[in-house]
């Protein structure tokens, strides 16, 4: 075997051996260029938010729950702060501040589903992944439920990222030391419209001479700003007496029946519901009632207790 012979062949495997690493670092490098890109799309695509406190209310239900914040409501929700919040430093000032912002979490959000105007989208609450509808246009209740308006229009709760924003009043700040000498921390604010256990993700302080515009327009939601219905518990007073005095209610029950008819008269009903003889219930802070809704009327016909 000629020395020219056996050069050929070293000549030959070495190259073989290249080619062969080569196509092993372009396998790895892709992997790695793919993994990077993975990596970056998910971290584009979702959102680590992390639950500060939960909002503490009589609302144990969807339905009631009014559709907008306004401070004219008598219903008080507390604010309780999660133990790693609560932190006395982080409100000094709030005290200051008549009324106060607070973002929050669509958590009840009905995963409805239609391939046909839906698409998906992932949000991270305390690590914990969600998976949520959202629809380019919906239908808003107090439309009748039969016209679509665009998502970002409406306040709809089915949004790609389900996140809230409410207008409160700021009534009380309370900080308690605790027996392990930690910190109970809450805010009582009125004017919320959230369900019990509503999770908060921020709070900022509301700033009349920035947050208010005396010329903002309310677009198709200026035609239904001011509708109210009366309510007529003459049909229950009676039962309403008796039922309350065997429960010694926490609010009271002047107060509990002064946020009762609060909530009925913002007609909790949808709009496009208008039959007077069907009967709706209502579960609030430990009772169902029980109504029909006769023109502009809401008649209490029944109180039960939960």
């Amino acid at each position: 075997m000629t020395d020219s012979f056996l050069q050929k062949r070293v000549q030959k495997y070495c190259f073989f051996l290249t080619c062969a690493n080569f196509f092993v670092f372009f396998l790895y490098f892709n992997s790695f260029f793919l993994h990077l890109c993975y990596f970056f799309c998910n971290f584009a695509a979702e959102m680590e938010l992390k639950v500060i406190a939960y909002a503490r209310n009589g609302h144990s239900d969807k339905f009631g729950i009014p559709r907008q914040s306004r401070e004219e409501s008598p219903i008080v929700t507390r604010i309780v702060f999660e133990p790693e919040f609560c932190i006395p430093e982080a409100l000094r000032g709030i005290d200051g501040f008549s009324h106060l912002w607070l973002v929050w979490g669509f958590s009840e959000v009905e995963k409805e589903q239609n391939a046909n105007d839906k698409t998906t989208t992932n949000i991270v609450h305390n690590k914990v992944k969600s998976t949520f509808t959202w629809s380019p246009t919906v239908r808003p209740p107090r439309l009748g439920g039969n016209k679509r308006m665009g998502v970002f229009a409406t306040r709809s709760p089915f949004r790609p990222n389900p996140i809230g924003l409410s207008s409160v009043k700021l009534l009380k700040v309370e900080s308690r030391k605790t027996k392990d000498k930690s910190y109970s921390l809450e805010l009582l604010v009125s004017g919320a419209d959230l369900l019990d256990g509503t999770p908060i993700y921020d709070i900022k302080p509301y700033l009349s001479f920035t947050d208010s515009h005396e010329d903002a327009k309310n677009g198709f939601a200026e035609e239904t700003k001011n509708y109210r219905l009366e309510v007529d518990w003459s049909k229950v007073e009676d039962r309403l007496n008796i039922v309350h005095n065997k429960v010694k209610h926490t609010l009271g029950l002047t107060k509990w029946k002064e946020e009762v008819s609060y909530i009925l008269s913002q007609d909790p009903r949808p709009a496009y519901q208008d039959k007077p003889q069907r009967e709706y219930k209502l579960d609030y802070s430990g009772y169902t009632v029980t109504f029909t809704v006769e023109g502009q009327t809401v008649i209490v016909q029944k109180i039960e207790k939960i």
